[in-house]
């Protein structure tokens, strides 16, 4: 008997490590079946709209060090006091009329390419973390190896969409030249959409020079290759780095997610009002300038927000004021038909333990019940951002498996009303041997990869192993089992070419 049992416990591993290990398969963006929430009527939504209109009118932008911006906007009547913009509502939305409602973003393997926009969800890793932490080595700075690994483990994933961007800072990598070795990585270890530099102009200029070798340029004129973050620096400030990359991109058709980067209390008015009324006046007037400078460009119009602990000072993650925002943005952007950024799987936790699964949980289903259509920070999310955690990973990537078959809906066709189960099995009888059961016993319900669904005596007995053990031996197992995707010779030798050049000139410009 305790062998059998035995038997059956090895079987049920091996079919968890096996899903736990996919092939890298090409991606379907998710698709929304029912309406998204809302938490504004149209006279909030109304409300919201005319106190923004109000800001850009009465208080207006603050320009940091790019004349540009001043010089375009005053061409189109915007009134212009110092470095300061103010901007009447007819003009502004004039032009944010021109950003189209939805896209294409083109990926190496077309399989991949990624419609954004409307009905449709983009889920992308990480971005940004100068830190990394797994099981075995602890907390630490972010290398190039690390960069690669979350490269690797996101394009083997079916559940990520997207490769993101800086998935975490390569510190071991100089500054200047950093971003070309995380293009290469995206590029050649990954067959998914990547992002693009936005620390310089120049980095986004190699960015797109980059995209037109792998593409051609005139295919990326026509479906943007890129999509790339432009942070708002709240409250309602632009720096010159931002809105020097955001022209790069603009000027090549290249997709911008225009984002405010706000905690509330501390970067915007301590009400949900204020701050919503804030980060659509910030988020409309970059993609306002995006029209400006190259009608009809791609933009997203995004939000990061969270709110600042009133007794410590840290962000937080996972409240419900975050939650409420997240949906009223999302309104905010269908109300302007653009597409719509926002959520992921947020923690402020430092480890992948029992906080961060309850606030990654209460940021991932409002992400989902409010129809977000691009998706940062859906894995590997920990310390508010600063750390990317391998198991963290691993577990969101749990997570964003069971949103992917939550969003697949309810079937309704003749087999799955079971009709033939029903006059198997009759009245009082259990299902479980079924013809009907066996066709759908792999299919019928999400398959968990890294929970465990054994008893305790079972769970004991296997060595009593945590979430977060079981994930660090997942991801161990999917970095050993990782073929790269394949590339044009040719266009690789473009590609080491241009960044051998380009690597020589920055460092010989130092």
């Amino acid at each position: 008997m305790r062998d059998r049992e035995q038997r059956r416990s090895s079987r049920r591993e091996k079919r968890r490590q096996r899903r736990a290990v996919p092939a890298a398969v090409p991606v379907k963006p998710l698709r929304q079946l029912f309406a998204p929430y809302r938490v504004l009527d149209e006279e909030g939504i109304e409300a919201v709209h005319r106190a923004s209109m109000r800001l850009l009118k009465e208080v207006g932008i603050l320009i940091v060090d790019y004349s540009p911006l001043l010089d375009t906007f005053r061409a189109h009547g915007a009134k212009i006091e110092d470095n300061l913009v103010k901007i009447d509502e007819d003009t502004l939305m004039h032009f944010v009329r021109q950003a189209p409602p939805s896209f294409t973003l083109l990926a190496r393997d077309p399989a991949n390419n990624m419609p954004i926009g409307g009905p449709f969800t983009v889920f992308a890793p990480v971005y940004g973390p100068p830190f990394v932490a797994d099981l075995d080595n602890g907390r630490r700075q972010a290398t190039l190896e690390d960069f690669k690994n979350f490269v690797k483990l996101t394009y083997m994933t079916p559940y990520l969409h997207h490769s993101g961007g800086t998935v975490v800072e390569p510190n071991d990598i100089p500054v200047p030249v950093r971003h070309l070795d995380m293009l290469m990585a995206h590029i050649t270890l990954s067959s998914k959409g990547f992002m693009g530099s936005v620390t310089h102009p120049d980095n986004a200029r190699d960015t797109v020079a980059m995209a037109e070798i792998l593409f051609g340029p005139d295919t990326i004129r026509q479906n943007p290759a890129v999509i790339s973050l432009i942070n708002v620096s709240s409250p309602l400030r632009f720096d010159d780095r931002m809105l020097g990359a955001l022209e790069v991109y603009a000027r090549a058709r290249q997709a911008v997610v225009v984002t405010p980067f706000i905690v509330a209390g501390a970067m915007s008015p301590a009400t949900m009002a204020g701050t919503l009324a804030q980060q659509n006046a910030e988020a409309l007037f970059g993609i306002a300038y995006a029209q400006m400078i190259n009608p009809g460009t791609p933009c997203v119009y995004g939000s990061f927000l969270s709110n600042i602990d009133m007794k410590t000072g840290a962000p937080c993650f996972g409240t419900p004021e975050n939650a409420l925002a997240l949906f009223a943005g999302a309104q905010m952007a269908r109300y302007y038909n653009l597409p719509y950024r926002s959520g992921g799987n947020f923690t402020a936790a430092c480890s992948p333990d029992a906080q961060a699964g309850y606030e990654s949980a209460s940021t991932i289903w409002p992400t989902i019940l409010a129809g977000v259509n691009f998706v940062l920070h859906a894995a590997g999310w920990l310390e508010g951002g600063l750390i990317a955690g391998y198991e963290k990973f691993i577990l969101d990537l749990e997570m964003c498996g069971m949103m992917t078959r939550f969003m697949q809906g309810i079937g309704l066709t003749e087999d799955d009303f079971a009709w033939d189960a029903f006059q198997e099995a009759g009245p009082g009888q259990h299902f479980l041997g079924t013809q009907h059961t066996t066709r759908h016993y792999e299919t019928a319900f999400y398959q968990h990869s890294v929970f465990s669904m054994d008893n305790y005596e079972k769970w004991a007995e296997d060595g009593s192993p945590t979430a977060f053990q079981r994930a660090n031996a997942i991801w161990k197992r999917m970095l050993k089992a990782y073929e790269p995707p394949p590339l044009d010779p040719a266009i690789a030798e473009q590609l080491e070419d241009f960044v051998t050049r380009r690597r020589a000139e920055i460092q010989n410009a130092r």
